[in-house]
């Protein structure tokens, strides 16, 4: 694997990592703020959120992976 491809892998396990962090905000901020007037977005916003950490924990073992074949 070149370099090139290494960063971009990197760069996109950190880009989906941000994502997930972004929706977990959102729930937060939902739960904290605004259970009670919206509580209806909770089960959209936490397939959301769920879909993104699969999508993170995807690029992290296609990062771990490719760490591991150029040790």
């Amino acid at each position: 694997m070149s370099d090139d491809e290494f960063k971009a892998l990197q760069k996109s396990m950190r880009k989906k990592k941000r994502i997930a962090t972004e929706m977990a905000s959102e729930i937060h901020d939902l739960v904290e703020d605004r259970l009670w007037s919206d509580y209806e977005n909770l089960i959209e916003l936490s397939q959301k959120t769920y879909q993104a950490c699969v999508e993170w924990s995807e690029a992290n073992k296609a990062l771990v992976k490719a760490e591991e074949a150029n040790i």
